[in-house]
């Protein structure tokens, strides 16, 4: 008799719990990023009444089994179901999910425990620290480098540390992209084949009175075919706009085939050009064939000059040369249209907003319309993620059965999942399965208490035999 109540009473306590973690579930099916459990209920260890017996082929007697009386049962797991949710568009650039294997990596200021989350929402705090809702620093990279394609490159290999928008000490302010000066300016276009030459000695301009034109031409009637506006820009980003100056000079019949020649010169306000910084203009001859294409082959027509400006003392910066590249300069008879293609220099521009790319990446965009990485969210993957340990408010630790932490992941490579930002992963918790389980872990209870109520009639019926 009391064998049945006391199972019974196990099997009581057994479905209270797996009630428990219904609950727990329901409760957190708006949670973000919250993972559900399972529970899993197990015998426990029978009582064996009689043992069992081999056959006899002597005696041709047969075998029997054990008889054992089960003792009742008892949860055997509570399991964590690392399911992905659902994700839920917020358009909020801090709030990201994770598509696919992996963990947020957080941390309690500088010194505390790694701990991991699959909750996204987070917020730039007043210094700028990437956090999450209850002030935790996310993990990442900020040191980077640049190659020859202009990709940036994050050390992965680097310790991990807070990410943090506004500074750090490999870029130090990163609220102010600082201004670089120029070093490469590209012009392409045409120059219109049909304008007329000007007085020349075999391509050198030279004025009425046959002396070489003053570079800066003036009193002189010899207006420029072309002017094509450039910007540039010193170490300290200030502006210089120049202005290139084209004239068709000269035709060369003495070959076997025509060759034109032009002549350039450019101009500027507020700074020199050469080593004196005392020239007002620099200029040069660039020539094309018969066939409109420039000539890049001959060393006194140079496609690739080295322009030296020197900015007037007062400016407080040094001279910068930068490479004009000629070579994309084409002559046909056609509207002459030649524009700067590409100028690598740019003045200082201050943070104004910024973007999280799908492999982490955290772009600064500057009012100078330049873009600058500011650091790279990093992810953990573990060997088996049901085995982390819950510590509350989305967060998980490793255990021994979890597998260790070792290194962090750059987002969508060596099994991490690549990030979705602008979205939340909500709860995965199926509300269908956990009212379903609702019902039948109900009926469990019900039934266990209902053999309590039997057990204590027939016992109440054996004492009342002595009566």
């Amino acid at each position: 008799m009391m064998r049945s109540m006391f199972s019974s009473v196990s099997g009581l306590k057994a479905h209270q719990t797996k009630m428990d973690v219904i609950g727990n579930n329901i409760a957190n099916v708006n949670t973000v990023a919250f993972k559900a459990s399972r529970v899993t209920f197990a015998e426990i260890f029978a009582q064996t009444v009689s043992g069992a017996s081999a056959p006899d082929p002597d005696t041709g007697r047969g075998g029997t089994n054990p008889v054992q009386i089960g003792l009742g049962m008892n949860v055997n797991s509570i399991d964590t179901l690392m399911t992905r949710g659902s994700l839920q568009r917020t358009d909020n650039p801090t709030d990201l999910s994770i598509d696919g294997e992996g963990f947020f990596i957080v941390r309690n200021g500088n010194e505390g425990t790694h701990m991991f989350t699959r909750a996204g929402n987070f917020t730039i705090d007043k210094l700028g620290n990437l956090v999450t809702a209850d002030g935790l620093n996310v993990l990442g990279w900020q040191k980077y480098t640049v190659d020859d394609n202009g990709n940036y490159i994050f050390d992965t290999e680097e310790e991990l540390t807070p990410i943090n928008l506004y500074e750090d000490e490999y870029n130090l302010n990163k609220r102010v992209l600082a201004a670089k000066a120029t070093t490469q300016a590209v012009l392409a276009g045409n120059l219109d084949a049909t304008n007329t030459t000007i007085n020349s000695n075999n391509g050198q301009i030279i004025d009425t009175n046959g002396d070489q034109i003053p570079e800066d031409g003036e009193g002189k009637n010899y207006d420029a075919h072309f002017i094509v506006p450039l910007s540039v820009y010193d170490a300290l980003g200030n502006e210089y706009k120049l202005n290139i100056s084209f004239w068709k000079t000269y035709v060369d019949t003495s070959g076997s085939s025509p060759q034109t020649i032009w002549y350039y010169r450019i101009s500027a306000s507020g700074a020199g050009f050469g080593d004196s910084g005392g020239d007002s203009a620099a200029s040069g001859y660039i020539k094309f064939d018969s066939k409109g294409k420039i000539i890049t082959d001959d060393s006194n027509y140079s496609v690739t000059p080295q322009i030296k400006v020197t900015p007037d003392p007062s400016v407080g910066t040094d001279s910068f040369t930068f490479e004009l590249n000629l070579g994309k300069l084409t002559m046909y008879a056609t509207d002459s249209s030649v524009k700067p293609t590409q100028v690598d220099g740019y003045p200082p521009g201050t943070l104004e907003a910024f973007s999280i790319g799908s492999d982490g990446v955290i772009v600064g965009v500057y009012s100078n319309g330049k873009q600058q990485p500011l650091g790279m969210v990093a992810i953990a993957v573990f060997d088996n993620a049901a085995g982390l340990q819950r510590m509350g408010n989305n967060l998980f630790i490793a255990t021994s059965n979890s597998g260790d932490f070792t290194r962090a992941l750059k987002p969508g490579t060596e099994g991490a999942g690549s990030l979705n930002p602008g979205t939340l992963e909500m709860s995965n918790v199926d509300l269908a399965q956990e009212f379903t389980e609702m019902i039948i872990t109900q009926r469990g209870f019900q039934a266990n208490s209902r053999v309590i109520t039997a057990s204590d009639e027939m016992l109440q019926e054996l004492a009342n035999l002595k009566r």
